[in-house]
Order: structure tokens, then C-alpha cells, then sequence
């Protein structure tokens, strides 16, 4: 059992493996069932509350065991442990948003936590496979990211506008400015600001550092708008141009 917790895993996460894809799959399962039931929870207090801290306990819950589990195995270090990665903040967001509902955070977990955790869960950055616990960490905190901004979008009716786009990318390149500064104070890799990961990612295709980083800002640009347009401007457009269905015509009879 102890070895679920060992930093030095013998084994090593394989990318599309049956365990890879069961995480897949949960995540697809439980965004068509909030899509699914959204008027039944929107409508029952009781069930959104349950659903709401269902979200802050995934969210809380193991990233407090993580840093936990940093110390007791005497392996916590500022260049590796802070949470500093974009998934980091968006979890924090994440949290915050759940228990203030601040509509001036929503475009930040929307867009920033739907693209990075969505990235994060395809293409992992993970050391651990199944069943270590850092496993178990890595999926349900990313999982719960993307299912805290749909349950903001579709039970709490919030929606993000063109101009959050631009808020979400000035959140991003000043987040990155600050986590750059520290990389270079602590000697870190936060955000792969400084390099690319050294196992083998999407980074790869992007071209050498610095250019990845400049291609990254456009790829999020890109997936952000299409966020934007898929999710809410395309189906707004078709509601307006759909006609209306008219009321049936009375016809009375002169007697």
C-alpha cells in the first residue's frame, strides 16, 4: 500500500492507456450528466448545494493531500512544489468562484480553466501512472476544473462576453510574467516558461524556446474564441434567426 504513495515509482504513466482513457471517459461522463439534469439541479437548491461542494471537495481536497504528501516524503521544493502551474491558478480560481460567485472570475475558469485543464488531461505532464495516488490527484483535480466551469455555465446561467477573451489572455501573460520572474529567482520551470518539459509533449511541435511560448499565446487565442463561439455565440445567432412558432388561428363560426 505504501508504495501508492512512493516518489520513486518504479513504473512510469503511459499515455492512452486503458487508465488514461477510464479518466477520459469519466470526464465526458459526468459533463453529460450535468448537461443532462442542469434545469432538475438548477432548480432544486438541495442539489446544486450537493453538486457545489462535491466540486470545492475535489477541487480542496487533493491538492491539500499533494502538499501533505510533499512534506512527508521530504521531497517539497520550491522549484518543483509551489502551485504555480496555469492548472494550479484555475483550481484557485476554481475555488474562489465556487464559494463567492464572482461573475468577474467566471471568464477566467471558463476559458482559462476549460483550455488548460483540457490540454493537461490529453497530453498529461505525469510521472505516476495507475493506481499511484499522484494519479488520482492529477485527474480529479483537472476534471473537477472543467466540470466547476460548466456548473457555472449551465446551472448557474453565467456567461462570458468577446471582451473576456481579452481578460482572460491580459490574466494570462501577466500570470506569466510573475511566474517567470520567480522561475528565475528559484531556478524553475513553472508554465515550462524557461524550457520544455523533458518528457516528451505538444511543446515539442512548437518550435525551439522562446517560439513555443509566442505560438502557445496564439493557440490559446484560438481555442478561447472557439469556446466563444461554439458554446455561445453560434448557438445565440440560431436562436435569433430561428422563427418563432405563431399562434394557431381561431376560427369562429356565424350562427
Amino acid at each position: 500500500m505504501g508504495s501508492y504513495f512512493d516518489p520513486w515509482y518504479p513504473e512510469a504513466f503511459a499515455a492512452f492507456s486503458r487508465e488514461h482513457w477510464a479518466a477520459i471517459i469519466i470526464l465526458i461522463s459526468l459533463g453529460l450528466l450535468l448537461y443532462l439534469f442542469r434545469s432538475t439541479i438548477a432548480s432544486k437548491p438541495s442539489l446544486q448545494k450537493a453538486v457545489k461542494w462535491s466540486l470545492l471537495s475535489a477541487l480542496l481536497l487533493p491538492e491539500v493531500s499533494l502538499h501533505i504528501w510533499y512534506v512527508s516524503m521530504g521531497i517539497w521544493d520550491p522549484a518543483t512544489s509551489l502551485p504555480l502551474e496555469l492548472c494550479s491558478l484555475t483550481l484557485f480560481l476554481s475555488i474562489a468562484i465556487l464559494l463567492t460567485d464572482e461573475r468577474r472570475l467566471y471568464p477566467l475558469v471558463y476559458f482559462a480553466g476549460i483550455g488548460g485543464a483540457m490540454q493537461a488531461i490529453l497530453t498529461p505532464d505525469l510521472g505516476y501512472p495507475f493506481p499511484h495516488f499522484r494519479f488520482f490527484h492529477f485527474f480529479i483535480v483537472h476534471i473537477a476544473i472543467i466540470l466547476t466551469a460548466l456548473y457555472m455555465t449551465w446551472i448557474r446561467s453565467y456567461r462570458p462576453r468577446w471582451v473576456s477573451i481579452a481578460w482572460t489572455m491580459v490574466f494570462l501573460n501577466v500570470s506569466a510574467l510573475v511566474v517567470g520572474l520567480i522561475n528565475i529567482a528559484v531556478g524553475s520551470n513553472y508554465m515550462f516558461l524557461m524550457r520544455k518539459p523533458e518528457n516528451a509533449s505538444l511543446l515539442d511541435l512548437l518550435g525551439p524556446h522562446p517560439v513555443y511560448i509566442f505560438v502557445e499565446e496564439l493557440i490559446a487565442l484560438g481555442l478561447f474564441t472557439l469556446l466563444y463561439l461554439v458554446f455561445f455565440a453560434i448557438p445565440d445567432r440560431v436562436k435569433r434567426r430561428s422563427p418563432h412558432k405563431k399562434e394557431p388561428t381561431s376560427l369562429s363560426h356565424g350562427g
